[in-house]
């Protein structure tokens, strides 16, 4: 996370330490779905082979999700608003869109926002693959994360962490900022469904992403790229289309949907934040990156174009990105490329 914070702040054109009359107008929100898991499987190993007083002192510190919020606002400065957002794979959508509300209301000029997940661990692996999340194309891991694909049979664990700066415009403007992007719609649902499925035919995913073009006021038809959630999950990717086609109505064919994790896999609650980055990237470059290992298209893609295999050339303006959470949390993000 401090490293990714390092990285925003130096393209953001801020020092690492914000300068004393920021400080206070800046705020800190950071995602992250388990928090530190490596480091309380340690602690309590730890603890079962040599007894609870050979537990860290930092063992709590080192665990809970929000202190990666603490620490950044540590490492910068930053005095304003700042807890974290915990809603599994939902919750850096949630933290980066909660942010952009915090400045829509007035309590923070700029927030550093995004998510971080290191859950790679025995006993995480174990619990997904227990719950049969997880593919099992062993042999294959390359062709293992398939969204969309017929023979898509799970999603693959990963690990990152993704930090954007969202600042109110005028401020930006009047530092000289480079604006990469406008995030102008957040929108937040709940399934209120079932534990791990999605809700029948997507219906709470819908909501939130209507919710979303509705407060930045842009119609559907004016979309032109949905990162999808897209986990490789067999029930879920279906309801996910299912949103997209119902929110796109006859625009859904020509709007181009792209699925991240076929190429990095499924990072949980950084996968908000990473999806808002490549996103970005893909209104600055005109370049719509491509949804691996989809040669065999699930029946529900029909006509919809999930760009499959190879990246694509495509100007475009509007994008919203989709992250869904157990627990039937969803949120949906519509960013627009800055033209000045």
């Amino acid at each position: 996370t401090l490293v990714a914070t390092r990285e925003a702040m130096t393209q953001a054109r801020l020092p690492e330490q914000l300068a004393p009359e920021m400080r206070e107008s800046t705020g800190v929100l950071i995602g992250s779905g388990l928090g530190g898991t490596r480091s309380f499987m340690d602690q309590v190993e730890l603890w079962a082979t040599r007894g609870p007083e050979r537990l860290s002192p930092f063992f709590i510190p080192m665990v809970i999700a929000n202190m990666a919020s603490g620490q950044v606002a540590i490492g910068t400065g930053a005095q304003g608003p700042n807890f974290a957002a915990v809603s599994a794979c939902a919750s850096s959508g949630h933290a980066i869109g909660e942010a952009f509300e915090i400045i829509r209301r007035g309590d923070a000029d700029m927030m550093i926002t995004g998510g971080s997940e290191a859950p790679i661990h025995e006993a995480t692996v174990g619990g997904f693959a227990a719950m049969r999340a997880l593919s099992t194309r062993n042999d294959d891991p390359a062709g293992a994360s398939r969204p969309f694909d017929r023979g898509r049979d799970g999603f693959v664990c990963a690990e990152g962490a993704a930090v954007v700066i969202l600042e109110e415009l005028s401020q930006a403007e009047r530092r000289g900022a480079t604006i990469l992007a406008e995030l102008c719609g957040y929108g937040a649902t709940a399934d209120a469904s079932h534990i791990t499925l999605p809700a029948p035919g997507g219906s709470g995913a819908l909501r939130a992403s209507r919710r979303a073009l509705e407060k930045a006021r842009i119609d559907p038809s004016e979309v032109d790229v949905v990162n999808a959630h897209a986990t490789s999950t067999a029930e879920g990717d279906v309801a996910e289309l299912q949103a997209i086609r119902s929110l796109l109505g006859d625009h859904a064919p020509k709007a181009s949907i792209t699925a991240t994790k076929s190429s990095i896999g499924h990072s949980l609650g950084a996968a908000g934040a990473i999806a808002a980055v490549v996103t970005v990237k893909t209104l600055l470059e005109s370049c719509v990156p491509p949804t691996l290992n989809l040669t065999d298209p699930d029946p529900q893609v029909g006509d919809l174009d999930c760009t499959p295999l190879s990246a694509r050339r495509r100007e475009a303006r509007v994008a919203i990105i989709n992250a869904f959470g157990f627990g039937g949390q969803n949120t949906c993000l519509v960013v627009r490329r800055w033209d000045g």
